[in-house]
């Protein structure tokens, strides 16, 4: 059991989730400060301003508290566009690695044609 335990837990596919969650961690505080620390005071400060209220938390209409959600929105937007880029980018390096390796491949020549050159040099020697 503990070697099967074992297995599991350092398969690559679980290595690679627990590395994703951490990063997302590590990302998700990013985000949240930069929307709390910079965003808020440079751009939504005058907005909460005209509306009498401090700190987005306590922004609210009728009773329903909605700075909290309005900030988790503004973190979902920068989220998806900083991984829609990132996405993006991997994309083309990988796209520009596989073009690479073909060009690779191509320039080679295949076993065949190296049989062929050695047999018709062979044939020059005669």
């Amino acid at each position: 059991m503990i070697k099967e335990l074992k297995e599991f837990l350092f398969r690559g596919s679980v290595l690679e989730l627990a590395v994703a969650v951490v990063m997302g961690a590590a990302f998700n505080a990013i985000i949240t400060s930069f929307v709390s620390d910079v965003i808020t005071p440079l751009f939504l400060n005058p907005a909460l301003k005209a509306a009498g209220v401090d700190k987005i938390a306590d922004l609210s209409w009728n009773g329903v508290a909605y700075g909290n959600f309005l900030s988790a929105v503004i973190n979902f937007l920068i989220v998806g566009t900083t991984l829609f880029f990132v996405v993006k980018a991997a994309n083309h390096a990988m796209a520009l690695t596989k073009k690479t390796e073909e060009d690779t491949a191509e320039a080679e020549p295949t076993e065949v044609e190296l049989l062929a050159d050695i047999k018709a040099l062979l044939e020059k020697q005669k």
